[in-house]
């Protein structure tokens, strides 16, 4: 079945929204959270490890489940399981179980992530999928710049816990829209049933393709950069340099404005240059800009509006990385999308929970551990693309 671009932008880039926008509603709270709750910024940010991590691993059965139902009865299913995770959230007594709540909450929020991945594939291959996924994340894009604005009005008249109410609210919003505004775009006759020897098989030859690989880890490590620093910006932004909750979702914003600014130009760069080229160029514009900062903070420059600026450079190189390495690794899938979209989303959220989990121990409230945490992902998602792109380079330009 055949939608426009801008409802199939709309309606899928709003579900999406579910997720992002659970992590970042909370971010101007977080030291508020640590404070009420009586507990250290690194058991503060083990709350996204444990998100991500669930979110990662719950994407390995949403994809399946998918292919097997079709897209739509999943999602339904994983929103009700966001809503509960919202409410375990609100009314969390300490951060065990705050973490608890976030981990049911990411169980939930993976449906909305996976799904219309595949959708898109379902739908498009190539350019005209770059330029979807492109159009979806200009709408996901309001996440970064009003979630943590709306969260710092929430915490100026009431308590965090009314944020995670929020949350549920927005849920039943996505609930709505997948009932009356998308339709199923699985055909009956394409859908495969879900056999554990068949998914095991599925994901073995996924794992042995090691283009697919590559290119999910190009991007999976470029988006833990990004993890790493929603972890860590609150309490640098405003606890270091003194921001207010406003201030920082300010910050925040400008920073997520560049990702989604460039990752509009994506398509139309693969068009022109080729996508492995675009991609990798994009990627060595990315570790350069990390690299840069890294060494400037770690020479004592210290400047807010230095790390502000770098920041937004890197992340507008990055906005020209994921939607063209998500379709990349897609477009030899097209059978199995759901399963290829699950397993490669999977090994991305785990990498950035990872990635939190090895640099928190560093994490002293300044300013360099985190550029130290973003510059490592930054190069190692160059090392994937050197690999995997490197040999396209001279058949990627347009004849």
């Amino acid at each position: 079945m055949q939608i426009s671009f801008a409802r199939s932008a709309i309606v899928l880039g709003l579900l999406a929204c579910v997720g992002p926008f659970a992590v970042d509603l909370y971010l101007p709270a977080l030291p508020q959270i640590a404070d009420d709750l009586g507990t250290t910024i690194a058991a503060a940010q083990f709350t996204f490890t444990a998100y991500f991590l669930a979110f990662g691993i719950a994407q390995l059965v949403y994809g399946p489940l998918a292919d097997w139902v079709g897209r739509k009865p999943p999602i339904y299913a994983g929103l009700v399981i966001f809503i509960a995770g919202s409410a375990v959230c609100a009314f969390a007594p300490d951060i065990l179980w705050l973490t608890v709540g976030r981990f049911i909450q990411a169980l939930g929020a993976a449906a909305v992530m996976v799904i219309p991945r595949a959708v898109i594939r379902d739908l498009h291959t190539g350019a005209d999928a770059t330029r979807l996924m492109a159009l979806i994340m200009l709408v996901i894009s309001i996440s970064p710049m009003l979630a943590p604005l709306t969260g710092s009005a929430i915490i100026a008249v009431g308590s965090w816990r009314l944020i995670f109410l929020a949350l549920a609210g927005a849920a039943i919003v996505a609930m709505a829209l997948t009932a009356f505004q998308l339709p199923e775009t699985l055909a009956p006759d394409k859908r495969v049933p879900l056999r554990g020897g068949a998914m095991l098989r599925g994901c073995l030859d996924l794992l042995k393709d090691g283009r697919f690989l590559g290119l999910t880890f190009i991007g999976g490590f470029g988006m833990a950069s990004f993890f790493v620093f929603i972890a860590s910006a609150a309490f640098v932004y405003m606890s270091h340099y003194g921001l207010s909750p406003i201030g920082f979702s300010l910050a925040f914003a400008l920073n997520a404005i560049g990702f989604f600014a460039t990752s509009q130009l994506a398509a139309g760069l693969g068009q022109r240059f080729g996508m492995a080229r675009a991609a990798f160029f994009a990627v060595l514009g990315f570790a350069a800009t990390a690299c840069l900062l890294l060494v400037l903070v770690a020479l004592g420059n210290d400047s807010l509006w230095l790390v502000m600026a770098l920041l937004f450079l890197g992340n507008a190189f990055l906005g020209l990385v994921i939607a063209p390495t998500m379709v990349m690794a897609l477009d030899d899938h097209g059978e199995n999308a759901g399963l290829a979209s699950s397993l490669g989303g999977t090994l991305q959220m785990v990498a950035g929970g990872l990635m939190i989990v090895a640099s928190s121990p560093f994490f002293d409230g300044t300013v360099l551990p985190m550029v130290a945490a973003i510059a490592l992902c930054s190069v190692l998602s160059l090392v994937f693309a050197a690999v995997t792109l490197g040999p396209d380079l001279k058949h990627s330009a347009p004849a």
